[in-house]
């Protein structure tokens, strides 16, 4: 998402990220000061107990952010480069494609797809709504014919388009989520992740924050059931609590239909909280019930540096998220950071093996 005064790459992601270059940075730095935020400022979150388990022999995986999540490497070879005239930069989520390649989305309406081994863009189409007026895109899913499904939260909106960006419809959505004042949406707080579930008949939509009158942890999850005719039907609402001062800032379907849920807040001078959470399969109930895999403030940092106050250098503003592949009977989770098109932000590629 993009602050009002700063706006805010299946299945094998191996070596790749190290052809990309710098797997890990070469050295720490020290955190400079910082006059941008990195994300929406938050009131300071305290400390989060994780749960999960740990390794079959009792001991946790190598380079552990928590019990159940590791960080296998990380990336900043795109950070602050161009492809075909379009800033790479900007990301905000993360798909897989049809295509063995990754789809990956920024915020200023540009879609990347990216090569899923050295991360490298191959690729880029640029999106716009009815009018051709830019789009704050924020979700993406790859539909399984090939169609791209984009999120906005600007209305907000759900968009179909083909492979080489035409729109070709829109789907429903809810009064009461639509930004204020047609709904109870906060403007530039709405549709910020998207996912479809195992089977392709389940699209779901993470907003960020809660709508006006709504409780300050609790954020809706929209849902739109497959028809019989190939398109997308308004389904069941449900709820989900954020951890205190976090919002939802994406959303991905395991492959048993659980959710990886990302919440992510800022707090000036102190930087990012970026914790990493499971939640039910929706369809059990309404209520959309959680645990904290990590919070990654806890992983090593692995070389990394940042350019502004982070309580882990490692840290960045978090927001997109895909489910790359299995190994070792824990998930490859690929993550990126939106860096705002900011100097003191970068676009940052995180590999996590996840025991969800």
């Amino acid at each position: 998402m993009r602050p009002r005064t700063l706006r805010t790459a299946l299945a094998t992601v191996t070596a790749g990220l190290a052809a990309a270059g710098c797997l890990t940075a070469a050295a720490p730095a020290t955190a400079g000061p910082s006059t941008a935020p990195a994300g929406p400022a938050t009131a300071a979150v305290g400390p989060a107990t994780v749960a999960g388990p740990a390794t079959a022999q009792g001991r946790p995986p190598a380079n552990a952010c928590s019990p159940a999540v590791s960080l296998t490497g990380f990336t900043d070879a795109l950070d602050k480069t161009t492809y075909d005239g379009a800033y790479v930069g900007n990301i905000s989520a993360l798909a897989p494609d049809r295509r063995g390649s990754l789809a990956a989305l920024s915020d200023r309406s540009s879609l990347f797809r990216l090569d899923a081994r050295t991360l490298k863009p191959r690729g880029v189409v640029t999106l716009a709504d009815e009018s051709g007026a830019a789009l704050d895109s924020e979700g993406l899913v790859t539909d399984r014919d090939g169609t791209y499904l984009v999120s906005s939260e600007t209305e907000p909106s759900v968009r179909r388009y083909s492979r080489t960006g035409e729109l070709l419809g829109r789907l429903p959505v809810p009064d009461d989520l639509r930004t204020a004042p047609e709904g109870r949406g906060r403007a530039n707080g709405s549709f910020e992740g998207l996912t479809l579930l195992p089977g392709g008949r389940t699209l779901l939509a993470s907003m960020e924050y809660p709508l006006d009158g709504d409780p300050a942890d609790l954020v809706r999850f929209q849902s739109w059931q497959r028809t019989r005719h190939g398109d997308f039907q308004l389904g069941a609402q449900y709820t989900y609590r954020t951890d205190p001062g976090l919002g939802v800032s994406e959303v991905t379907a395991t492959p048993d239909g659980r959710l990886l849920v990302l919440e992510r807040g800022f707090t000036a001078g102190v930087g990012n909280t970026v914790r990493l959470q499971l939640a039910d399969r929706p369809g059990r109930g309404t209520v959309l019930h959680k645990r904290l895999l990590a919070d990654l403030a806890d992983c090593p940092a692995l070389g990394a540096t940042a350019k502004q106050p982070q309580p882990n250098p490692l840290l960045d503003n978090f927001e997109g998220m895909a489910v790359t592949g299995r190994s070792g009977g824990r998930l490859e989770v690929l993550v990126v950071s939106d860096d705002n098109q900011n100097a003191v932000q970068t676009t940052r590629f995180l590999r996590l093996r996840v025991r969800a």
